[in-house]
């Protein structure tokens, strides 16, 4: 009974000890510069994004469509970005992709972007505000806004390959550029970006 009695005794100090340890561990959080990338997994992230939209967006405007434009029109083309579709196995926030896509595009001075329909309304809704609020000198016109010449829009595809213990994730990302006149497709681009991730002893 005595021996049964200190087990238990010893028992319950263990426990404690182990609680009191677990309570003390604590979680660091430290600030790192935003164009690093820390990879936790295999998943699309957000250095992706900037680099895949920077690419295409660089080997967009090195196709024959810029100078045609140029040669038959007195300013700069003027794109809107219609849609991306996210068609990969995994949630990507689109929005921030296609915000990537629109800094690559105003970034490099050789195309105009416009705003998509959401934003244009409320663009009018101000103009509309300002012609009965806003003195005669400073109001902006309604009727002046520039179309949009081109149309951008594509989609995000991945699949999965794994076995015995390692995976590899590909991510497709495709894009075209659509003449908003004519129909045509000025260009067509593609970017792929392959990850290869191992199982460690606790998983993936």
């Amino acid at each position: 009974m005595h021996r049964k009695k200190n087990f238990l005794t010893y028992s319950s100090l263990l426990l404690t000890g182990t609680l009191m340890l677990s309570g003390c561990q604590s979680t660091e959080v430290k600030r790192v510069d935003s164009n690093q990338e820390i990879a936790l997994s295999d998943n699309w992230n957000a250095k992706d994004s900037q680099l895949v939209a920077e690419t295409m967006v660089n080997d967009m405007l090195t196709f024959p469509w810029v100078n045609d434009h140029l040669k038959n029109h007195s300013s700069k083309p003027a794109i809107i970005v219609q849609s991306v579709r996210n068609k990969s196995h995994q949630h990507i926030t689109v929005d921030t992709f296609i915000n990537d896509l629109k800094r690559a595009i105003l970034r490099t001075g050789q195309a105009d972007f416009v705003a998509n329909s959401s934003i244009r309304a409320e663009i009018r809704e101000e103009r509309k505000d300002q012609e009965l609020n806003a003195s005669i000198e400073t109001q902006n016109e309604m009727g002046q806004e520039q179309g949009a010449d081109y149309a951008l829009s594509g989609t995000i595809n991945s699949f999965v390959d794994e076995q015995g213990g390692q995976r590899v994730t590909f991510y497709q990302v495709d894009l075209r550029l659509i003449d908003m006149t004519s129909n045509r497709e000025v260009w067509n681009g593609q970017k792929k970006i392959q990850k290869h991730q191992k199982r460690s002893r606790f998983g993936f």
